[in-house]
This record gives structure tokens, C-alpha cells and sequence, in this order.
């Protein structure tokens, strides 16, 4: 008996559907999540959150957040969050560039815009990896030829 789901950002509602396992990247460490678990509060820090359902996996980048889970129903109200097939590179890395050149000239006079230049840093990073890790480049199953790897 599989247990409902739901991921939301700020904007718009992520995933919606039935998971066997929900892997979450805990504040306090990794934690999986499965039908009729105890009730729980807690906070999400960066990483990436699986739902596995049916033997397929999904993965998503969450940005900090937090996660309530009750015995039938998992939902997670993340800052950030996008399914890792979602994630366009060429975008994540023209943001971490930014971020970094921003970042070498030193903290401004609005610390405000100083944080929020590290926090895209990291979720550019996190997006970046993320879709290395997980994304379509990464089912490629290396060829062989001769018992050779090319």
C-alpha cells in the first residue's frame, strides 16, 4: 500500500502522486520515509529527494524547506524545488557563473544581496550535480567494443 505525495515551491506544485519510499535530505541527516509512518515534522536542508513508486525512481533538488509526514500522506513545502528532468544546464551554469563572479568582488554594502548571491551559487551547484548524477547524460550506459571501454 503505497503512501500519497506531494512536493510544492513558493510557486507551483512539483509532484503529486502514489510512492513506495520517499528519501528526503534531512537537517539532521537522511531519511526514509515508507506507507504508515510515524507522524513527523522536520526541516529540509539542500540535496535531492527521491519517490520511488513502482520500482521508478524520480528525483528532485529541494532547497531547504520543511516536510510533514502523516501515516497516509507525505508533503513537502520546499523553497525550492524542481524535478531533476526539468533542470536546464545551460541555465544552471550561466547562474553559478554569475554567482561566482558576484561573489570575487567581495561583500556589497546590502548583505542581503550578498546571501542571496551565496544561496543561487549553492542551488546552481546543487542543480548542476544533480543533473550530472541523475539526469539523462547520466543513464548512458558506457559501449563496449572488444571488451574494450570507450
Amino acid at each position: 500500500m503505497p503512501i500519497r505525495c506531494e512536493i510544492v515551491s513558493q510557486d507551483r506544485l512539483v509532484y503529486e502522486g502514489e510512492a513506495d519510499i520517499v528519501i528526503a535530505p534531512g537537517e539532521s541527516g537522511i531519511m526514509g520515509i515508507l506507507p504508515r509512518h510515524a507522524p513527523l515534522l522536520s526541516t529540509l536542508k539542500y540535496g535531492i529527494l527521491t519517490v520511488r513508486s513502482q520500482g521508478v525512481e524520480e528525483h528532485f533538488t529541494i532547497a531547504g524547506g520543511v516536510i510533514e509526514v502523516q501515516p497516509d500522506l507525505i508533503t513537502v513545502l520546499a523553497d525550492a524545488a524542481e524535478n531533476v528532468k526539468e533542470i536546464d544546464i545551460a541555465r544552471a551554469e550561466a547562474a553559478r557563473k554569475r554567482a561566482e563572479e558576484f561573489l570575487k568582488a567581495g561583500p556589497p554594502p546590502d548583505t542581503d544581496t550578498y546571501l542571496a548571491m551565496e544561496a543561487a551559487l549553492k542551488r546552481s551547484n546543487l542543480r548542476l550535480e544533480a543533473a550530472r548524477r541523475y539526469g539523462r547524460a547520466a543513464r548512458r550506459l558506457p559501449e563496449f567494443e572488444h571488451g574494450e571501454n570507450k
